[in-house]
Formats: C-alpha cells, sequence, structure tokens
C-alpha cells in the first residue's frame, strides 16, 4: 500500500484520481491529524509519498509541519521506502538551506544573509544592493515576502516592529537582493526520477505579489484572509497568469537535475530568474513539493500526474522485490541457525 502524507485539501485531488483510476491500494495520511506509536517497529505501507508543504501555517496547520518531520524520520528508521522522505523534506522547509545546497554546487544564486536578529538583518544591508526583499526561512507560496526598495524603507519598518513579522515560525529571516525579473517572468524546471519533466515560464501579469505557483489551486490568499476559500481542482482563477512552455539551455537543466539529485528530490520544481539588472541567470527557490501547472496536457502537451503514478508504481515494485529479498534472506539464516543447532 502507498500512503500519501499531505495537508492541503485540495492539491492531490488530481494524484488520487490517478491512483484509483489504477485500482493502486493507497491511504491518506494526514498530516494535521498526525499520531503514531514510536515503540512500533513496522508500518503498514510499502512506499510512502511525502507531500507536505511548508505554507500549512497559512491554512491553520501550523503543528503539521514539524509533527511531518518527525514522522518522516520515524519511517526512515524504520526503512520504510519514501518519495520525497526527510532529506528532501529538510530542504523544501528551509531557504536557508537552499542557499547553502546551490552556493555548495557553484550554481548562482541572488545575494543573500541569514538571521535571527532584526538589527544583524538590518547591518547586513550595507553589503547588499536595493532593492532588497526580506523573507521567512520558513515560507510558502510567497507568504509574508516583503520587497524594500530602499535602505530608508527598511529602516521604517525596523523602527516600527513591522519587520519582526517577516521572520516566521523558526524565528529565522533573509535579506535578499532583489532581482527584477526579464520580460515580468520566471521559469520553473520540474524533475522527475533524476530526469527532466518540464520547463514553463510564469509571467508575473496578474499583481499578485511573490506567490508564483503554476497551479490555480495554490493561488495562496493573504495570511489575513482568515476564509481560505480554496476553489476546486479545475477551475480557473480569476486572474490566470500567462503560462507558456520552455525549453531552457542544458546547462540549466543539467543544473537543476545536480540540485535535485544533492538534495534528495526524487520530484521538485527548481525557478530561476533571468535578472533584468545585471542579465544573469539566478537560481532562487527549490520545491520539493511540486504543484504541476494547471492544464498541463495543454501547455506541456501530456498530464504530469500520469507519469508521476507511473513513477509511484516502478518504486512500489522495486519496495515489493527489496522485501521478498529481505525474507528470503531471512529465512536462509534461520535455516542455517538450525543446522548449527542439529550439528
Amino acid at each position: 500500500m502507498i500512503g500519501v502524507l499531505y495537508e492541503h485539501p485540495e492539491w492531490f485531488v488530481p494524484l488520487f484520481a490517478e491512483l484509483e483510476r489504477r485500482g493502486l491500494a493507497y491511504s491518506r495520511i494526514a498530516a494535521e491529524r498526525l499520531g503514531y506509536d514510536p515503540a512500533a517497529r513496522s508500518a503498514a505501507y510499502d512506499l510512502v509519498f511525502n507531500r507536505m508543504s511548508p505554507s500549512a501555517y497559512l491554512r491553520g496547520h501550523t503543528r503539521a509541519i514539524f509533527a511531518a518531520q518527525h514522522y518522516l524520520a520515524y519511517l526512515a528508521q524504520l526503512g520504510v521506502p519514501m518519495v520525497n522522505g526527510p532529506e528532501a523534506y529538510r530542504l523544501e522547509l528551509s531557504k536557508a538551506s537552499q542557499l547553502n545546497l546551490l552556493a555548495s554546487l557553484g550554481l548562482p544564486a541572488p545575494k543573500t544573509r541569514v538571521s535571527n536578529d532584526r538589527d544583524q538583518l538590518w547591518a547586513a544591508t550595507v553589503e547588499l544592493d536595493f532593492p532588497v526583499i526580506v523573507k521567512p526561512n520558513i515560507g510558502g507560496s510567497g507568504a509574508l515576502m516583503q520587497r524594500f526598495d530602499t535602505a530608508e524603507d527598511l529602516a521604517d519598518a525596523r523602527a516600527s516592529g513591522t519587520l519582526d513579522a517577516l521572520f516566521g515560525i523558526d524565528g529565522t529571516a533573509l535579506v535578499q537582493e532583489y532581482h527584477p525579473p526579464r520580460d515580468g517572468s520566471i521559469v520553473r524546471v520540474e524533475a522527475l526520477d533524476g530526469q527532466f519533466l518540464y520547463a514553463i515560464r510564469i509571467y508575473n501579469d496578474t499583481n499578485q505579489g511573490f506567490n508564483l505557483c503554476p497551479a490555480d489551486i495554490c493561488q495562496t490568499p493573504s495570511v489575513a484572509d482568515e476564509t481560505l476559500d480554496f476553489r476546486p481542482v479545475g477551475v480557473p482563477a480569476k486572474a490566470s497568469r500567462k503560462i507558456e512552455p520552455v525549453d531552457p539551455p542544458k546547462w540549466l537543466k543539467d543544473a537543476v537535475l545536480r540540485i535535485c539529485a544533492s538534495g534528495g528530490l526524487d520530484l521538485g520544481g527548481v525557478e530561476y530568474v533571468e535578472s533584468e539588472r545585471d542579465g544573469r541567470v539566478y537560481f532562487y527557490d527549490i520545491n520539493a513539493l511540486s504543484n504541476f501547472v494547471t492544464d498541463a496536457p495543454t501547455i506541456v502537451g501530456f498530464d504530469p500526474f500520469v507519469r508521476l503514478v507511473d513513477f509511484l508504481e516502478r518504486r512500489l515494485r522495486d519496495s515489493a522485490g527489496l522485501r521478498h529479498e529481505a525474507f528470503v534472506g531471512a529465512q536462509h539464516l534461520a535455516r542455517l541457525a538450525e543446522a548449527a543447532q542439529v550439528g
């Protein structure tokens, strides 16, 4: 059986539909209602697919974020096969860790400083060029990010205390040089099982801030909006973004695959911007939880959920093969032990 660890009420309807269409046994593991016995030495799942998002706190599910981290670590200790397991989830949870990874791979990223103190954050800006963005280390869907065009704007936010709200749920924030995107667009590259899946150019032409998720369903309301009126899958946003397929240069595709391999991502979306400031490319976001583009067959020519479930089926078969080998090995050891006792 496949266990799907998730929290968002709508994002994974297409995934569940494809699993059901194929008759694959699966169980929904609601991360906001997690409970398990750490003394239990076996799990009910042959494969666990992690679909948790750090933006859960926007939907009143803050406790799900860290409980999911503990649960994935528990499953890893039991040896349960996972897709986007603990390593990928740790990367998803920390923008600072994402920047660490990019730096270790020698890949370009916007100049950034990380701190848990607003005065340290302010002091760090002398090494940066304005405009800058201040963002929480644990974010999701562009939440809480703010742009400051001048040092005076940031000083005002510091003096008023509004800067404090940008540190997020782990008390850590990043201040980062802002690179206006050329043509008002960014590129998101999706990878699956170590291979390029597709790439799309997303235009920020609907005045929706920093949330450039390509799926209509994840256009997140303001944090202050407590209604959280999620649209059903298939219902377009009122002001849909302009999205088009793109074929990035080989070096960019290869870079994305290196990021996924080094970060433990079986599935992931990596975003980069072509800067209007200096003309260079900068990687700025790594998404272990990939929300596929709305109406993918029309935009990229195929349904990524079909390929995703193809991958899950392969991993499930591999898991069954490993369990069989372990069982045969255990039987062999038991026979050897019995023969030794008889002898």
